[in-house]
């Protein structure tokens, strides 16, 4: 996605989850409406946009107060989301795709709309990727973390579709350390919001290494 902030439009997933710049994201789809979303994404080699949810079900629900028209539940969420390309799309059985994405660049949604079969469509901005902040050596240590725990998981024999990141390891990157170890750590579905939609991948990695040391996992 060109640098060039100006605005595009992008059909949305709200999903329960928060998605980082170069994270992966397994999906299973059955609902029609994400169904069409995801064919013609992938038949036109286009991103769809993950948007964290703060109201509402990843699955439509009836909402039973609702007599008549739109008896569906409210769906609200974040206005700032992550690009998903598709990079693997496969069709076990009608009516179901299993697919595995990858995080690209950030967004703020200007607007957005649902459409009458339910899906939503919003008008956003991309927003700039993380400047490339080489790792201050006081930090030093959650980037250590980070290798020793990818050099465990590789010691397991994990088929590549087992891994939960991505290489290249950029292991002397802020960005990057601080989005996989974001990804990795318990927290609040909020606090994961939060994190990613922080402008500085310096100050990510030091609110990571706070968490890190809290759990013992870092000096």
């Amino acid at each position: 996605m060109s640098q060039d902030l100006t605005l595009f439009s992008v059909p949305l997933f709200p999903l329960g989850t928060v998605l980082y710049p170069g994270g992966l994201l397994p999906l299973r789809i059955f609902e029609v409406r994400y169904l069409d979303m995801i064919g013609k994404c992938h038949r036109d080699r286009s991103p769809f946009g993950v948007v964290t949810l703060t109201k509402g079900s990843e699955v439509r629900k009836i909402d039973p107060d609702r007599a008549g028209g739109d008896s569906f539940a409210d769906e609200t969420f974040h206005p700032i989301g992550t690009l998903a390309t598709i990079t693997e799309l496969s069709k076990p059985q009608p009516g179901l795709m299993v697919i595995r994405c990858t995080g690209t660049q950030r967004f703020r949604m200007a607007n957005y709309d649902r459409l009458q079969h339910g899906q939503w469509v919003a008008s956003a901005t991309p927003l700039p990727d993380d400047m490339a902040v080489a790792i201050p050596d006081d930090l030093r240590s959650v980037s250590t973390a980070l290798g020793n725990l990818i050099n465990t998981l590789h010691a397991r024999d994990l088929e590549p579709e087992q891994m939960p990141m991505l290489p290249p390891y950029r292991l002397d990157d802020c960005g990057w350390v601080a989005n996989r170890w974001c990804e990795l750590l318990p927290m609040p579905l909020d606090q994961k919001q939060r994190m990613m939609a922080l402008d500085s991948p310096l100050l990510r990695l030091e609110l990571v290494s706070d968490l890190l040391i809290k759990n013992g996992l870092a000096k």
